[in-house]
């Protein structure tokens, strides 16, 4: 019953589930769950898990991830960080860390198992998801490529879920094989955060 008390974002940041996944991996390095949301949030972007970056900042997207996504979204850094409308919830809220190649690691799904469940029940207001990468498509929209989810936004987004590639360098390959994405997707998601960001405010 007392942990039942505490602020479940506050119960996020303390857990400590995956110590010993992280310490055998090739930064050994500990749990530092980044949690960022709060209930009157009306917007959720469900990332991927933090980067190194954002392990040492403690708060989501700070990199050039986040620069590009931010663009994509046509928001400021205010607008992007303000807690009472827009929740960033990956779907592990720690660094997975890197392999012996220096790889990143995917989000481990005990970190999904364990809380994103109650994130969600925690985001009654919610009216529009950003899938940003894979795994959050997966868990938003159900299982498909990647490539084949965000080719068919159009009607995702018209049950509110928007899927994106995550933002990353590693997709700027894809991003100029499907100039479709900058040229038709991303000013329709623009026009649509901005109306909703506008009746928010």
């Amino acid at each position: 019953m007392q942990s039942e008390s505490i602020p479940l974002a506050q119960r996020i940041t303390a857990c400590r589930l995956c110590a010993y996944r992280f310490a055998a991996t090739a930064t050994a390095h500990a749990p530092r769950p980044v949690a960022w949301f709060a209930p009157s949030a009306r917007i959720l972007i469900a990332g991927q898990a933090p980067g190194a970056r954002v392990h040492a900042s403690g708060q989501p997207f700070t990199d050039a991830s986040g620069d590009r996504l931010r663009d994509w979204l046509g928001v400021s850094e205010a607008e992007f960080y303000d807690l009472s409308r827009i929740a960033i919830v990956p779907m592990a809220f720690c660094f997975p860390g890197y392999d012996a190649k220096g790889a990143d690691l995917p989000p481990p799904p005990l970190c999904a198992h364990t809380w994103r469940g109650q994130v969600m029940a925690a985001l009654p207001h919610l009216r529009l998801i950003l899938a940003v990468g894979g795994a959050a498509i997966r868990w938003h929209i159900g299982p498909g490529a990647m490539a084949a989810q965000v080719a068919d936004w159009r009607s995702h987004a018209a049950r509110g879920v928007w899927p994106l590639p995550h933002p990353s360098w590693r997709n700027t390959g894809w991003l100029r094989k499907n100039p479709w994405f900058e040229s038709d997707l991303v000013p329709e998601l623009r026009s649509t955060l901005r109306a909703m960001l506008k009746d928010d405010a």
